[in-house]
Parts: C-alpha cells; structure tokens; sequence
C-alpha cells in the first residue's frame, strides 16, 4: 500500500513539473524574441529538453507499472533509454543553433531589454524553484535526475538576472550572447555526457557498479564448481540489471550435492539483487549446448 502511495505521488510530482516546464518553456521562447535575450531563448531550448525528460519519465512511470508481455518479456523498463536519447538528440540540435545565434550576435551586435530579461528571470527562478522542490524529495531515479535539471535551470536563470542587473548600470551588447554562449557549451557537455552514458546502456554494456570479475570468483570459489563460461551482464535501464552464466560443476553424485551447489549458486547472485538472472549449471560430463551448436 505504501509502494503504492509512493509511486502515485512520483507520478503526481512529475506531471506537475511537466506542466510547469513547458508552459514556461513556451513562455520563455515568445519573451526571448520580445526582449531580443539570446541567452533567455538558449534557456528556452534547454527547458524544452527538460520538458521532453519530464514528459518521458511522466509516461515512463505509469507505463513501468505494466507487466511484462510476449513482445516485450522484460518489461518497458528500457524504454526509458528511447527517451534519454530523444531527449539528448533535441537538445544536441538546439544547443548548435544557439551558439550559431549568440556567435552572429557577437559579430552583429543588437541591444537587449534588460527590464524584460530582470522580470523573467524572477518568473524563471519562482517556476523552476517550485518545481525542483516538488521533485527535490522523491524516491525513484526518475525524480532523482529530473530535480537537479530543474537545479541547473534555477541556477541558470539565476546567472541570466545577474547580467540583466549589470545592463542596468553597464550598457554592453555582448554580454547577453556571451552569457547564452556559456549556458549553450554548458548543456552540450552535460548532453554529450548523458549521451554517451545512454549509448553504453543501448550497447549492453557491464554496468560500472558491478565488478563481473569478483562476482565470476565468488562463483569460483563455491565447493563443487570447475568454471565459468558464456557470461554476461547488462543493463535494462541503468538501474535495473540481467545477469546470465553457465556454470561447470565437478563430478555430482546424488541429488542432494546438486540442490546445495544450486543453492548456494542462487545465495551469491542474490546479493547482486538483479533484476533477472539465470545461471545453467552443467555436470562434468555433459557437453555445453551452446558450444555445440557455434562448433556446427
């Protein structure tokens, strides 16, 4: 019941911070072109990336609560990688044609409306404020993620009414550009970042927690095994992992001696806590079925 709670208050939150931020994402972009900010509109197309995360994860999470089925027999939890690369691959996009923006602004350069810039900055730094605060205290890896964007977004706002004070006293038009410049080199290292990590999950990657080597000597080390082969370790999502092995054993006599080396095969893995593992065990004289049938 309380699992329960829980997950339909993570779906409450993000909902709410989806709304939040495109409403304001789409508020920021007709406000950028009104007060002539390169860097407000730069933090637009970062807000929208944001937006398209929180969409995803909004969806994702109601979408996880589905059980697995003929097409997809481990779930939907990797379709949240589908997002994360769509996510990336939007603010790749934007970022480019912003620094192309704040560079042209730099050799052309035009005056901003620091008023226009000071207000929503303030608006900037409520909305996203509140929304990082929903988020702030959730449990799940989705809310985890998604509140220190919302983060960077109030930090980024906040360097945006730094600079709108400045105009007011120091009249210079290379401030905005080059303030949405920074902002822009920013998210694509933070994109490229997240990109890379989104790509290693797709390639089924050994997730970087776990040492395959030491978890393969634990198996190792049990009384009754010879080695190890065919092993593999990958990752659903990023959080959740799969892990299969086979394992030879040495000569069984009875039953029993079986159900024990099964047992304590079954104790090691479960320390992992992965979210699905198979390990085939093999008797001294029986062939691999999977070398028999590479040798064909």
């Amino acid at each position: 019941m309380a699992h329960e709670h829980a997950h339909h208050n993570t779906i409450k939150n993000l909902k709410t911070a989806f709304f939040l931020n495109l409403g304001f994402t789409i508020f920021e972009i007709i406000g950028g072109l009104y007060v002539n900010s390169v860097a407000i509109i730069s933090d637009a197309v970062h807000d929208l990336g944001d937006s398209l995360s929180l969409g995803t994860s909004w969806y994702l999470e109601i979408k996880s609560k589905g059980k697995p089925s003929n097409k997809f027999t481990f779930g939907y939890r990797r379709f949240s990688l589908l997002g994360a690369l769509i996510n990336s691959i939007v603010l790749l996009a934007g970022s480019v044609y912003v620094i192309n923006e704040a560079i042209d602004r730099i050799v052309n350069p035009e005056p901003s409306n620091a008023d226009g810039m000071i207000l929503f900055a303030l608006i900037g730094i409520v909305v996203n404020g509140y929304a990082a605060w929903k988020m702030i205290g959730g449990k799940s890896l989705n809310e985890k993620v998604i509140s220190w964007h919302l983060v960077e977004d109030v930090l980024g706002w906040t360097a945006i009414l730094i600079v709108a004070i400045v105009l007011q006293f120091y009249d210079n038009d290379y401030l905005d550009p080059a303030l949405s410049l920074l902002i822009a080199i920013f998210i694509l290292y933070n994109v490229f970042k997240r990109l890379k990590e989104t790509l290693v999950i797709f390639m089924q990657s050994t997730p970087k927690e776990i040492d395959l080597l030491t978890l393969e000597e634990k198996i190792l080390n049990l009384d009754g095994v010879v080695s190890t082969h065919h092993t593999h370790l990958w990752s659903l999502d990023g959080e959740k992992h799969v892990f299969t092995c086979h394992v030879k054993l040495k000569e069984i006599n009875t039953l029993q001696e079986l159900l024990i080396i099964k047992k304590e095969l079954k104790n090691v893995v479960q320390g992992y806590r992965f979210a699905h593992h198979t390990i085939e065990v093999e008797l001294s004289e029986e062939e691999c079925s999977m070398d028999l049938k590479h040798n064909r």
